[in-house]
């Protein structure tokens, strides 16, 4: 690659540039796009309403720790179209705004800048937005620029939080709090606002806590392209149905996978296995396979709740823990639609895994919480630690191997028995290092260095050439391929059809189990009296058994990164946009320890409602990283909601391991046009289903 300095006649050629400039006449217009506001914002101000319908079962370590928002009420913004001179002196005083993204991107959040910024300059030209950057951090250090309509104008409907970065840090100790404290009074902030996940709405609502006396505000925006933040009430009425981003991460992921599914059913010679984002919950998973129909998907919420109810007929053990689902049990069901599908023909096909599926398989849970509490007792009771007694792998499997031994001799020794270690030996052997590698610095099993779809499909791989061996994986052949190849090799099909098919007459036939190679096929022909050992096998009949050998071939892809870079969709614009808006509202009218968010997203955009939901009465104790932590619960896939059950019902449709053509379902590409405003995810509008009945 020469070092040349470039050439500048092309560099500055007018024409040249308007070609490859960095901003394409799509995106310009993307940007002046003024998303639909929610008839709320058309009044002159907007004033918020208690709704007392909702209720929550508050945690106790939450009043004590949040005692000033612990009580904050639902609140509905509603319009105010001729306010009393207080309300409308209130509503446009000038303010100073804070704004600051935590965690992963996700399409649809320059939209929230934006909304509130726009709202902000029509209350009062004086209000000035702020942004923090680089996430948390940038609270932290005093670092942040002040948001001008130039700037916010350049990424309106964009993709990405390009315009102030993010970061992952917390604000997690006294030291962080004070210094976050010093930086909002030195910007003399009257509110912050925080656009993040479970983690950052929760660090949201002890800001509010720590600010409460020094009169700053402090509001969360839901964010996630997991879809792990819905909220709910103790009697289970929606709040919070999606967090932004969701919908444009599940399109540009359907989009991909459906392509694939369009790929395999062309080149009829391979399995692709999507992996998709979502590491503690199914949701994207979920909408994909509804939105794509692919073949076969998992669900790991569904996996959780599995029990080898045969297995435990022939035990008669109550331990139901010991019977979920296993890599074993789960590869074989794998392995059982891509037989069922090569038998009618169709050695391809699509499986949708979520990233975080070994998280659900209780063998593996089982695994660590044992293999934790080992390599635990063996530092507490050692002058070396495990990893150094035992580096190589070997070595550590020899430990366990004694452990299991130990169990054997006294009963009273379970921590890692006979089972446990024949289990574990079942397992792939990187996958086994990966289970005894050496845990973080909390003591946590690090699972994100888990290639799940390796770990999957190695078992898969290795059960169907069991399969194949034992005349159970085979590919179908169409009887009329067969007939006309026999007869263009001037052989009579009728004769041939019943020594060699265990089906002969059926559309797709399949080879007689005990064919299982050449030289199988040769000793049914010669103990039929076709041929002698020596011959060689008539061409026709070669040709068919070679067209019946299964080859399993798998290309892999991981969804996520591109899907949360995405430009949003007309839906994440919207509903980001108001929910800037929504922030805003919620700032001028005084309330703190709220998350803003829209409810009856699954309808008509005419009946979206914004709205205030408190924090603090969410939360609740759970173990994080050893110790009890008060935090704002992730929402897992909800096998009771009618978008799982739906799933689960057309499951075997979309398999489609029948002679009849696949099912597949392509969404399109991503539009921005004002139809593509009303499309919603199927995951929303499916559950809205059992809320309406």
């Amino acid at each position: 690659m020469s070092n040349s300095s470039p050439d500048e006649t092309i560099v500055n050629d007018p024409k040249i540039g308007a070609i490859v400039d960095s901003v394409p006449s799509d995106v310009m217009n993307r940007r002046k796009i003024m998303p639909s506001r929610c008839g709320v914002f058309t009044g002159a101000v907007t004033a918020l309403e208690v709704d007392a319908h909702y209720r929550f079962k508050i945690d106790q370590e939450a009043r004590r720790q949040l005692p000033d928002i612990i009580d904050n009420p639902v609140q509905r913004v509603v319009a105010v179209h001729d306010p009393d001179p207080s309300l409308k002196e209130r509503y446009h005083r000038p303010r100073k705004i804070g704004i600051v993204f935590s965690g992963g991107p996700a399409p649809g959040g320059h939209n929230v800048i934006a909304g509130l910024y726009d709202a902000a300059k029509e209350a009062n030209d004086q209000n000035e937005i702020f942004g923090f950057l680089m996430g948390p951090d940038g609270i932290i250090e005093g670092e942040f620029v002040p948001l001008t309509g130039d700037k916010v104008d350049a990424y309106r409907n964009l993709g990405g939080f390009g315009m102030i970065k993010t970061g992952r840090a917390k604000i997690d100790n006294k030291k962080k709090m004070d210094l976050s404290r010093k930086t909002c009074k030195k910007l003399g902030l009257d509110a912050l606002v925080i656009v993040g996940g479970d983690d950052s709405n929760t660090n949201a609502a002890f800001l509010a806590q720590e600010m409460f006396a020094d009169k700053i505000q402090v509001i969360g925006v839901p964010k996630t392209i997991d879809g792990d933040i819905q909220v709910r009430d103790a009697d289970g009425r929606v709040l919070c149905a999606m967090s932004f981003g969701f919908h444009t991460a599940a399109m540009a992921f359907s989009n991909a996978i459906a392509s694939l599914c369009t790929d395999s059913c062309s080149d009829v010679k391979y399995w692709h296995i999507c992996k998709v984002m979502g590491r503690v919950a199914s949701h994207l998973a979920l909408e994909t396979a509804l939105q794509t129909h692919a073949n076969l998907t998992l669900i790991g919420e569904e996996l959780a709740d599995y029990v080898d109810k045969e297995r435990l007929k022939k035990t008669g053990d109550i331990d139901y823990t010991a019977y979920g689902m296993t890599l074993r049990r789960l590869s074989r069901v794998i392995c059982e639609g891509i037989v069922r599908r090569a038998a009618v023909g169709k050695n391809y096909g699509v499986i949708v895994i979520p990233e975080g599926i070994l998280e659900f398989i209780n063998e593996i849970q089982i695994f660590i919480i044992k293999l934790n509490t080992i390599i635990a007792d063996y530092n507490a009771t050692h002058d070396t630690d495990f990893h150094t007694a035992f580096p190589q792998l070997e070595d550590k499997l020899e430990y366990l191997r004694r452990l299991a031994r130990h169990a054997r001799e006294d009963q009273a020794f379970s921590i890692w028995n006979t089972r446990d270690d024949d289990l574990f030996n079942d397992i792939p052997e990187f996958f086994q290092e990966g289970l005894l590698m050496e845990r973080d610095s909390h003591g946590n099993f690090q699972f994100s260095q888990v290639e799940t779809d390796k770990v999957l499909m190695g078992l898969v791989t290795d059960y169907l050439k069991i399969l194949r061996e034992e005349g159970l994986f085979r590919v179908g052949i169409e009887n009329g391929y067969f007939q006309k190849t026999l007869r263009e090799g001037g052989l009579d099909p009728d004769f041939y059809g019943p020594i060699l098919f265990e089906n002969y007459g059926d559309r797709y036939l399949l080879m007689r189990g005990s064919i299982i190679s050449v030289k199988t096929l040769t000793q049914t022909l010669v103990k039929e009296g076709i041929m002698d050992e020596d011959d060689e096998i008539p061409g026709p009949i070669s040709k068919i058994y070679q067209k019946s050998v299964p080859k399993f071939k798998s290309q892999i892809h991981f969804y996520g990164y591109d899907g949360r870079g995405n430009d949003p969709t007309r839906f994440d614009s919207a509903y980001a946009y108001n929910l800037g808006l929504t922030v805003f509202s919620l700032i001028a009218n005084g309330a703190t320890g709220q998350m803003a968010a829209i409810r009856n997203l699954e309808k008509s955009f005419d009946q979206w409602t914004p709205i205030g939901i408190p924090i603090a009465p969410l939360m609740h104790l759970e173990d994080r990283k050893g110790k009890l932590t008060l935090v704002l619960e992730k929402s897992l896939v909800d096998v009771d909601g009618m978008a799982f059950k739906t799933t689960k019902a057309f499951r075997e449709k979309w398999l489609a391991a029948t002679p009849e053509a696949d099912q597949y379902r392509h969404p399109g590409p991503v539009q921005f046009d004002e139809k593509s405003e009303e499309i919603r995810p199927l995951t929303l509008l499916l559950n809205a289903l059992k809320s309406e009945s």
